[in-house]
């Protein structure tokens, strides 16, 4: 690759984000979101999956008409198709093709429907309860042989002791609004509102201004309405606030909020092991800032916080939850088996699984080798490393699912988002030397 191969391709996505104004990209967004809705109602194996997209399909349909709509009238009415206006239609689009769907399974299943909600929301609900009993989400290897072998899989917890709070409302009502998904969209709403907050709060000329309010809500368009997310947060669920709070955790970052984004992504952390190398990578930026302490306060401390009380109960059964049953030594293996090169190389090639894991290690390499070579020194850089790195990483990983690009892909398109050119300094860049402190 050249060395402005990367502006060119940053060229080519700003003449294809901001081309009518944005909304040729929108109805581009909207329109493949349709028909994949649409697909998935009619041929989906799972019913959940098949559920969602029969509701999701009208919703991204209606998106579309109405930036179809706004391209019409464009010229003659400006802030029909103007930012707010964008806005408006995203906030539609992610209320019916993502919280409906949610509600609306969320109350068939109080009435007896079993087949509205994917493994995830009943592991996460059940490690809730076993919490409010046990003192710890997760069952001892002995118990879990113990149970039926259709139903030993359901006895894994492989998440951080933290998810185990979006359990605790089913622990204590089984309601309709007790399900575990509908506190994964609060929390996941409520880390994207206060990650907008805060990036919108930031100073900046009234050509910066528009320019990252519009990459804004292209980031929240990824990480709401991209049919990966909204069907994730519909069925499962439990991705998607671990998600946005490292999004906010970037947000906070690029505020100016070292600490504050340690916090952030410590919460993350404490919820699933996919936040731990986005952490890693976050500390090191603090370092160029000289806030490396304050950020690893709360990235690490916090999971450090919610790993404790389950090490003290039951240490085996912590072990055999979040290492043995992620590294496929549990006593049935993980259902995450989707066709990437890595699960295709371990089991097609001979000696595959080491083969990927060779690879999967080599790639980790390449990025630690480029962090202490170039230190990424703006919340951007930061985003950018950790979108390329989690995707080499889940199409290496001998055991992944497509899902899992819902990280990556939010990442990469939050970026822009997170830039701040009007803040970097032209020499030398932070790229290379740390910059001032700021406050937390």
């Amino acid at each position: 690759m050249t060395a402005d191969a990367p502006t060119a391709l940053h060229q080519r996505w700003r003449t294809l984000e901001t081309a009518a104004g944005g909304l040729a990209l929108d109805l581009g967004l909207y329109t493949v979101s349709a028909l994949f809705a649409a697909i998935t109602a009619s041929t989906s194996t799972l019913l959940p999956h098949r559920a969602w997209g029969a509701v999701a399909a009208v919703g991204y349909l209606v998106a579309t008409m109405a930036v179809i709509v706004q391209l019409v009238l464009r010229r003659r009415s400006p802030r029909l198709a103007g930012l707010a206006s964008r806005w408006v239609v995203t906030g539609f689009a992610w209320v019916t093709t993502a919280l409906v769907p949610v509600l609306w399974q969320s109350i068939e299943r109080a009435n007896g429907r079993t087949d509205r909600a994917q493994e995830e929301v009943l592991v996460v609900e059940q490690a809730g309860i076993r919490l409010l009993d046990h003192a710890t989400p997760y069952l001892g290897r002995d118990a879990i042989a113990a149970l039926p072998p259709g139903e030993q899989l359901l006895g894994y917890t492989p998440y951080q002791p933290g998810m185990a709070m979006f359990g605790l409302p089913r622990a204590l009502v089984d309601v309709w609004w007790t399900d575990a998904r509908v506190w994964f969209a609060l929390g996941t709403a409520l880390a994207l509102a206060l990650a907008v907050v805060a990036l919108r709060a930031a100073q900046a000329t009234l050509d910066a201004k528009q320019r990252r309010d519009a990459a804004l809500l292209r980031g929240v368009q990824a990480a709401t309405v991209l049919p990966v997310c909204a069907l994730t947060l519909a069925t499962g669920g439990d991705d998607l606030p671990v998600l946005a709070l490292c999004l906010l955790a970037l947000a906070l970052a690029a505020a100016g909020r070292p600490g504050r984004a340690g916090l952030a992504v410590g919460l993350a952390g404490a919820l699933k092991l996919f936040a731990w190398p986005i952490a890693l990578v976050l500390i090191v930026w603090g370092l160029t800032r000289r806030a490396g302490a304050r950020v690893a306060a709360g990235a690490i401390g916090l999971p450090v916080l919610a790993l404790l009380p389950a090490l003290l109960v039951d240490r085996g059964a912590l072990t055999e939850n979040v290492l043995r049953f992620p590294l496929g030594h549990g006593l049935v293996t993980s259902p995450a088996q989707s066709p990437f090169p890595g699960h295709l190389i371990a089991t097609t090639l001979p000696g595959g699984r080491l083969i990927a894991a060779t690879l999967l290690v080599a790639a980790g390499a390449a990025i630690a080798v480029r962090l202490a070579r170039r230190p990424p020194g703006t919340a951007a850089t930061v985003a950018s490393i950790c979108g390329y790195g989690l995707l080499a990483a889940i199409a290496l990983m001998p055991s992944t699912r497509f899902g899992y690009l819902l990280y990556p892909v939010a990442l990469l398109v939050w970026a822009p988002a997170v830039h701040r050119p009007e803040s970097a300094p032209t020499t030398p860049t932070p790229e290379h030397l740390p910059g001032r402190a700021t406050s937390a």
